[in-house]
C-alpha cells in the first residue's frame, strides 16, 4: 500500500503467521504510545491481535481541517481494513463469520482514561447471527451487541450512559436478579431492542443525516459508517474537556494529536475459560518486585477499570481452573516486557477460551515511592544506570512523599476499609460530586470526593479534592490510576460504603453511621482506611530510597539549591531537606504579629524620638531573629533581604477603619475618639500610592528612611558577631532589593559597610558579610555590568521581574485574564509558575553582564520559579550558580537540577 503521506501502519501477523508490522516503539510521536508498543510487542513475538494504526498527524489534519478528512485518508483506511480482513480470514459485518474490531485512542504521551474507546464494532442485525453461529453462544453474542450499542451511543454519539444503565437496572429488577451476568440471552436480546430505541429517540437527525432511514434515526447497520464515525469520535476525544484539562495539568502539548488503533477483537467474556485484566510488572504503589493487578473471569476490559464488578488479584490467575496455562504465560511475558523496555510495564490482556492475547503495554504510572524504589532496584539488578535512575523519577512526584500522613500518635476509630490505592492521607469535608469538590476548593475548604466510582468527567473534582474515596473499583480502576498519577490520596473499593449521590450522603453498612455532605472525614491511602472526623496529619521524613536518589542527583547536578525561609524552624527544615543555604530571608515577615504595633508606631509618628525608640525595639527583636536563623544554618550562607514592601502594607486597612468610623458616629460615640480615628485615617491615606508595587519600596524605602536599613544591618552584624564569639560560623549576606541604577546600590552599600565596621569595633570581631542586590527590574538586568561593580552577588527575583517585564500585576491578572489566556493559548503556561522565555533572556543577560562587571559575582534565583522543574532546566543552561525555593520544594529542585545537567550534557 502506497500513499504520498503515510497515515496508516499495520501491526501483527498475516494469515500465514508472518509478522507484517510496520512500526516500532521508537515511533510514539507517529503511532502514539499504544500503537508503537503494540507494534513492538508484535515485533518481539508476543501474541497481539492484528490491526492497524492511524497516525497522530492524521488526527491533527482532521481537527485542523474543521473535522474533515484529508484527501485520500479514508481510501487508505479502507485498504488497511481490507488487508486486516484478509489476514483474519473474516470480514467486518459478515453475516456468516463476522470480524469484530475495537477502536482505541493512543496519544504520544500516556493519558490514561482521558480519551475514548469503542469495542465490538462490526455487529449489526445480520452479523449477530453469524456470531451466534460461530460461537454457539447466543448469550455471549447478544451481550456483545448490547455492549457495542451502549458504548457507541455514549462515546460516538454523546448520549448519556445512564439512559442505558437505567434500562439494564430495570431489566434486572424485573427479572429479580442482581448481576448483569444473571440476565439470559433472551433478556439481552430484548435489551438490544430497547437500546436501539433509546438511540433513535435521543440522536439528533439534523446533526446525523446519514443515520436517518425512512424518516427516523436508526442505529447504523453499515460497518463502514460505524468505523468512520468511531474513528472520528476518537479523534474528537483529543479535545474533550477532560483531555484538555489533563494536558494542561501535565504540560502536554495540544498539537500532538492521538492515534487510532483499529484492532481485531478478542473476548474475555466467552465463559469461565475467558478473562480480562490489567496488570503491572511491579507494584505501582510501593515498587516491590511482584506481579500486581486485577482480573475478571468472563468479562470485557472496561468491566475491570470501571469498577462494575469487584476484581481478583492477578497473582491468583494461574490457579484458576482452565486459566492455569495462560496465567503462567502471562507471568513469563511480564519478565520479557520488563527486560525489553527496562522499566515497569503496565499491561492490558485478554484470555479468550484459554488463549492469552496482549492488548497493550506502556511504561506504567507509579507513585513517587514506587518510582524511587523501582529506580534503585533496577540499578541493583543491572537493568539501568544511576544516571537513568535519576532521570526516571519525575521531580514533581516527590511532593507525594512530602504529603501528610496520619500521625502515628493520633487516636481514631476506623469506620470502613477499602483498597490502599494511592498513598498519603487527606482530611476534609465529604462531597459527592466533582462540581461540589470544585466549589469547595474555590471557597477555600478542604474536601474529600466520595463517589461510587470515578469516571473521566470527574477529573476537575479529583484535582480540586484533597483525596478520593470510592465504594467500588480495584487498584487499577480509574480513581486509583488517576489519583496515583496526581499524587492524591485514594481509597477504593470500600464495599461497606452505600452511597446516595442525589441525597449527598453515604451509609456504612452494618452500622448506623451516615456520612453527610459537609461532614469531616479522613482517609489514609497508604493503608486503605476511612475515619469519621479529623485525624492529625504529620509530614514524613526524607529517608531510604529518596535519600539514595537525591544523593545520586547531587553527584550529577551543577546547580546549587538553597531555600527561602524566614524563621529558624523553616531554616532547620530546609537544611534537613538538603538546602545548601538560605537564598531569601524576607525580613518583612518578621514584622507581623505582636511586632506590627512597633513598625506602625515608626510609620505613623513624625516625632523623631518616638521613631528612634520604635527602631530600638525593632533592633532588639531583629537581632534575636537573625541570631536564630544564622545558628540554624551554621556554616551555610543566609541571604537577608532588607525591608522591601511599601510601608502601607504594615498599616490597618483604610476601608475597615472607614467602616469603624461610620459605626462610631452612628452609635453617637464621643467626638474626641471619632476625631482621633479620623486623624489616623488621614495618616494612613497619606501613605496610599497609585501603584504601590512600583512606588516607595525596596531600595527607595532605605534611601528615604535610612534609619531602617541602618537598624537591620546592625541587627544582622550583631547576631553574626555573637555567634562568632560562641565559636560558630555564621555566613550572613545582605541583599538590597529593587535596585534600578548603580548609584542606589552604591549609596546603601556604603551605609551597610559603615554599620558593619561599627559593629566589628564594638564587638571586637572581624565580619565578612557580602552585599548584593536583587535583580527584579528590566533596567537592572540590562545594566547589570554597572550594578555588578558594587555587588558581591545577584539574586534574580523572577516574581517581580515577570511582573515588570510583562506589565502584569500578578495579584490581579492571575484571577482576571491569565486563565482565559491559557485556555485560548495566548500564553503556553502561567509565566508566574514557569519562567517565560523573555524573562529568562533578561536573567541570562543579567548573568553575562554581571560577570563582565565583576568576574567573581555569584548569581542565583530566589523567585518561586526556583522550585519549578521546567524553570530549573532553563536556569541550568544560562550560567546561574543556584536556585532558591520553598523548603518543601528543595528535594524537587535537587532532582530537577540533576536531570537538567544530565539532559544538557
Amino acid at each position: 500500500m502506497s500513499e504520498a503521506v503515510k497515515r496508516v501502519y499495520a501491526f501483527g501477523k498475516d494469515a500465514n503467521g508472518n509478522n507484517v508490522t510496520e512500526g516500532n516503539t521508537e515511533m510514539k510521536a507517529v503511532l502514539g504510545g499504544k500503537g508503537a508498543n503494540l507494534a513492538e510487542m508484535a515485533n518481539i513475538g508476543l501474541p497481539v491481535p492484528p490491526g492497524f494504526t492511524i497516525t497522530c498527524q492524521t488526527c491533527m489534519e482532521f481537527a485542523n481541517g474543521g473535522n474533515s478528512w484529508p484527501e485520500g485518508a479514508l481510501d487508505t483506511i479502507a485498504e488497511y481494513r481490507a488487508d486486516l480482513e484478509e489476514r483474519m480470514g473474516k470480514k467486518i459485518g459478515d453475516a456468516e463469520d463476522p470480524l469484530l474490531v475495537s477502536v482505541r485512542s493512543g496519544a504520544p504521551m500516556s493519558m490514561p482514561g482521558m480519551m475514548d474507546t469503542v469495542l465490538n464494532l462490526g455487529l449489526n442485525d445480520e452479523s449477530i447471527n453469524g456470531l451466534i453461529k460461530q460461537t454457539e453462544n447466543p448469550r455471549f453474542a447478544w451481550d456483545s451487541y448490547r455492549r457495542f450499542i451502549q458504548m457507541f451511543s455514549n462515546v460516538v454519539m454523546g448520549l448519556d450512559g445512564d439512559l442505558f444503565e437505567n434500562a439494564i437496572t430495570a431489566m434486572k429488577n424485573e427479572r429479580g436478579v442482581k448481576s448483569d451476568t444473571d440476565l439470559t440471552a433472551e433478556d439481552l436480546q430484548q435489551l438490544v431492542a430497547e437500546f436501539k430505541g433509546i438511540f433513535s429517540q435521543n440522536v439528533d437527525p439534523v446533526a446525523y443525516p446519514s443515520l436517518v432511514v425512512d424518516g427516523l434515526v436508526q442505529f447504523p447497520q453499515d460497518p463502514t459508517l460505524q468505523l468512520q464515525l468511531a474513528i472520528e469520535a476518537v479523534f474528537g476525544s483529543w479535545n474533550n474537556p477532560r483531555a484538555v484539562l489533563y494536558r494542561q495539568k501535565n504540560k502536554i502539548a495540544d498539537d500532538l494529536g492521538t492515534a487510532v488503533n483499529v484492532q481485531s477483537m478478542v473476548f474475555g467474556n466467552k465463559g469461565n475459560t475467558s478473562a480480562t485484566g490489567v496488570a503491572f510488572t511491579r507494584n505501582p504503589a510501593n515498587g516491590e518486585k511482584e506481579f500486581y493487578g486485577d482480573y475478571l473471569v468472563n468479562a470485557q476490559g472496561e468491566d475491570v477499570v470501571a469498577g462494575i464488578r469487584n476484581t481478583s488479584p492477578i497473582a491468583q490467575l494461574k490457579t484458576v481452573e482452565g486459566l492455569e496455562e495462560a496465567g503462567q504465560q502471562l507471568e513469563d511475558i511480564f519478565v520479557v516486557l520488563e527486560n525489553h523496555f527496562r522499566d515497569m510495564c503496565d499491561i492490558e490482556f485478554t484470555i479468550e477460551q484459554g488463549k492469552l492475547w496482549m492488548l497493550q503495554t506502556r511504561v506504567g504510572k507509579r507513585t513517587a515511592a514506587a518510582a524511587l524504589h523501582i529506580a534503585i532496584e533496577m540499578v541493583k539488578e543491572g537493568l539501568i544506570t544511576k544516571e537513568e535512575a535519576v532521570m526516571r523519577v519525575e521531580p514533581d512526584q516527590l511532593d507525594q512523599l512530602l504529603h501528610p500522613q496520619f500521625d502515628k500518635n493520633a487516636t481514631y476509630d476506623v469506620v470502613a476499609r477499602g483498597l490502599n490505592a494511592s498513598p498519603g492521607a487527606a482530611v476534609g469535608e465529604a462531597v459527592f460530586s466533582a462540581a461540589d469538590a470544585v466549589a469547595a476548593n474555590e471557597a477555600g475548604r478542604n474536601c474529600v470526593l466520595v463517589r461510587w466510582e470515578t469516571n473521566p468527567d470527574d477529573l476537575a473534582g479529583m484535582i480540586a479534592a484533597e483525596g478520593i474515596l470510592t465504594s467500588h473499583g480495584g487498584k487499577t480502576s480509574h480513581a486509583a490510576v488517576i489519583a496515583r498519577g496526581m499524587g492524591a490520596p485514594c481509597v477504593c473499593g470500600v464495599e461497606a460504603l452505600k452511597i446516595d449521590a442525589e441525597a449527598k450522603e453515604a451509609r456504612i453498612s452494618g452500622t448506623d453511621i451516615v456520612i453527610r455532605e459537609g461532614d469531616i472525614i479522613s482517609i489514609d491511602g497508604t493503608t486503605g482506611i476511612v475515619v469519621l472526623g479529623p485525624v492529625s496529619l504529620v509530614m514524613p521524613e526524607i529517608t531510604g530510597d529518596l535519600d539514595a536518589i537525591l544523593e545520586w542527583a547531587d553527584e550529577f547536578r551543577t546547580l546549587g539549591v538553597r531555600a527561602n525561609a524566614d524563621n529558624p524552624e523553616d531554616a532547620e527544615l530546609s537544611r534537613s531537606f538538603g538546602a545548601a543555604g538560605i537564598g531569601l530571608c524576607r525580613t518583612e515577615h518578621m514584622f507581623l504579629g505582636d511586632r506590627k504595633q512597633i513598625i506602625q508606631t515608626f510609620i505613623l509618628n513624625e516625632d523623631e524620638a518616638v521613631r528612634e525608640e520604635a527602631v530600638r525595639e525593632l533592633l532588639e527583636v531583629q537581632t534575636n531573629d537573625f541570631y536564630g536563623m544564622f545558628k540554624a544554618m551554621d556554616g551555610l550562607p543566609v541571604i537577608v533581604r532588607l525591608l522591601d514592601p511599601p510601608l502601607h502594607e504594615f498599616l490597618e486597612s483604610a476601608r475597615a477603619l472607614d467602616v469603624e468610623i461610620a459605626r462610631l458616629e452612628a452609635a453617637g460615640t464621643d467626638a474626641a475618639l471619632v476625631a482621633e480615628k479620623r486623624e489616623l485615617m488621614a495618616k494612613i491615606d497619606s501613605f496610599a500610592e497609585q501603584n504601590p508595587m512600583l512606588g516607595m519600596r525596596g531600595v527607595r524605602l532605605g534611601i528615604v528612611y535610612p534609619i531602617l536599613p541602618t537598624m537591620q544591618v546592625r541587627a544582622i552584624a550583631t547576631a553574626a558577631a555573637r555567634l562568632k564569639k560562641e565559636g560558630l560560623d555564621p555566613k550572613p549576606e545582605i541583599m538590597i532589593p529593587l535596585v534600578s541604577v548603580v548609584t542606589e546600590l552604591a549609596k546603601l552599600r556604603a551605609l551597610a559597610e559603615k554599620v558593619i565596621a561599627q559593629v566589628e569595633a564594638e564587638e571586637g570581631v572581624e565580619l565578612e558579610i557580602p552585599i548584593g542586590t536583587m535583580i527584579e527590574l528590566p533596567r537592572a538586568a540590562v545594566t547589570a555590568d554597572e550594578i555588578a561593580s558594587v555587588a558581591d552577588f545577584f539574586s534574580f527575583g523572577t516574581n517581580d521581574l515577570t511582573q515588570t517585564t510583562f506589565g502584569f500585576s500578578r495579584d490581579d491578572v492571575e484571577g482576571e485574564f491569565v486563565p482565559q489566556y491559557l485556555s485560548e493559548r495566548l500564553l503556553p503556561f502561567n509565566p508566574f509558575a514557569t519562567v517565560d522565555a523573555g524573562v529568562a533572556r533578561l536573567v541570562q543577560m543579567g548573568v553575562e553582564l554581571g560577570h563582565e562587571g565583576n568576574p567573581e559575582i555569584v548569581c542565583g534565583v530566589c523567585g518561586e520559579h526556583g522550585g519549578d522543574p521546567d524553570s530549573i532546566a532553563t536556569f541550568n543552561g544560562i550560567g546561574l550558580d543556584y536556585v532558591s525555593c520553598s523548603p518543601y520544594r528543595v528535594p524537587v529542585a535537587r532532582l530537577a537540577a540533576a536531570q537538567a545537567a544530565l539532559s544538557q550534557k
